[in-house]
C-alpha cells in the first residue's frame, strides 16, 4: 500500500538535493571524461559497474511513496511507474513481475551476508593476486609502477595466505594465483560465502542499490556510493601499485603495521556496510502492491 504522499514542493526539493549531491560526488569523474583522462581509483565505480553518473543522478523516493503533481512530468513515463490521478508512484506489481528474481537474489545475498561475522584476514591480497606472475605489459594498471616490483609482488603473494571469499574479485586472479586462494569461490557459492568484511562485498552494495533502481530511496543509493568510493581508495592504497603521485599514501600490507592498519579500516567499513544492508533490506520489505 502507499505509505507516504509527498506534495510537489516537497518531492522537488528532495529531487534537487539528490541531484546536487550526486553532481558533487561525480564532478571530477565527469571533468576527466570530457577530456579523456583516466583515474585508477576514482573512475572505478563507473568502469567496473555499468552505471553512469547521469543514472546515479536520477532520484527515486523508494517504494510506497506517491508524488503529487508528477503526472505531467517525464517521471510518469519511466519504466515500472504508474499515474494515480495527478500523482506518480512505483507500479509494484509491474516492477516485481520484471525484477522479482533480482529482488529475491539480492534479498538472499544481503541477508546471508548481514548474518555473518566479518572476516578481516584477507589484507587486500586480491589486488596482488590479479598481477601475480604477470609481465609488465599485462598488468591492468600498467601506467603505474608496482611498489615492490614484479618479483617482490610475487614473493608477497606466495608468503601470505590468500583468503578471498568474493567471486567477482577471485575471477580476476591470474591463473597461477587461483590455486593459492584458500577458497575457490564460484557464482553458485556466492550467497554461501559472501561476508561483511570483504571490501568488494561492501562496494557491491552500491551495485545492488542501482540494480534495484526505483525500489531504493535515492539517499540510500548515494550513501552506498559514498561507501564504495571510500572502500575503493583503501583497496588501491593497499594494492601493489604506487599511487603516491595521485596523493594516495600506501597501506603497506607487506608489514605487520600495514596489515593492522588495513584490518582496522576494513572493520570500520564492515560496520558501515552492515548498516546499509539493514536499510536495503528494509527498502525491499516495502515492496508490497500499492492500492489505487
Amino acid at each position: 500500500m502507499t505509505g507516504t504522499v509527498l506534495d510537489e514542493q516537497a518531492w522537488r526539493a528532495l529531487e534537487a538535493a539528490h541531484a546536487d549531491r550526486a553532481d558533487a560526488a561525480t564532478a571530477a569523474h565527469r571533468a576527466r571524461r570530457s577530456d579523456g583522462r583516466r583515474h585508477p581509483v576514482e573512475d572505478f565505480l563507473f568502469t567496473y559497474y555499468p552505471f553512469s553518473a547521469g543514472r546515479l543522478r536520477r532520484w527515486h523516493p523508494g517504494t510506497g511513496v506517491r508524488l503529487e503533481g508528477a503526472a505531467g512530468t517525464e517521471r510518469a513515463g519511466w519504466r515500472h511507474h504508474r499515474t494515480v490521478g495527478d500523482a506518480v508512484e512505483l507500479d509494484t506489481p509491474a516492477y516485481l513481475a520484471d525484477r522479482g528474481r533480482t529482488v529475491d537474489f539480492v534479498r538472499r545475498l544481503v541477508s546471508a551476508t548481514a548474518a555473518r561475522p566479518a572476516q578481516l584476514g584477507c589484507f587486500g591480497l586480491h589486488e596482488w593476486a590479479m598481477v601475480y606472475r604477470q609481465r609488465e605489459e599485462e598488468v591492468r594498471h600498467s601506467g603505474w609502477p608496482l611498489r615492490l616490483g614484479s618479483s617482490g609482488t610475487d614473493d608477497l603473494v606466495e608468503s601470505l595466505r590468500i583468503r578471498c571469499t568474493h567471486f567477482d574479485a577471485f575471477r580476476f586472479y591470474t591463473p597461477p594465483a587461483r590455486p593459492l586462494n584458500v577458497l575457490q569461490p564460484t557464482r553458485e557459492t556466492q550467497v554461501a560465502l559472501e561476508q561483511p568484511g570483504c571490501l568488494h562485498a561492501g562496494m557491491d552494495l552500491y551495485k545492488w542499490c542501482m540494480k534495484l533502481g526505483p525500489a531504493v530511496p535515492g539517499y540510500l543509493t548515494l550513501d552506498a556510493f559514498d561507501l564504495a568510493r571510500e572502500i575503493r581508495e583503501l583497496d588501491m592504497r593497499a594494492s601493489p601499485y604506487d599511487l603516491r603521485e595521485l596523493g594516495y599514501d600506501p597501506v603497506p600490507i607487506e608489514t605487520p603495521a600495514g596489515r593492522a592498519e588495513y584490518a582496522a579500516a576494513q572493520r570500520a567499513f564492515a560496520d558501515r556496510g552492515q548498516a546499509i544492508r539493514q536499510r536495503l533490506l528494509q527498502a525491499l520489505d516495502g515492496l508490497v502492491a500499492p492500492t489505487a
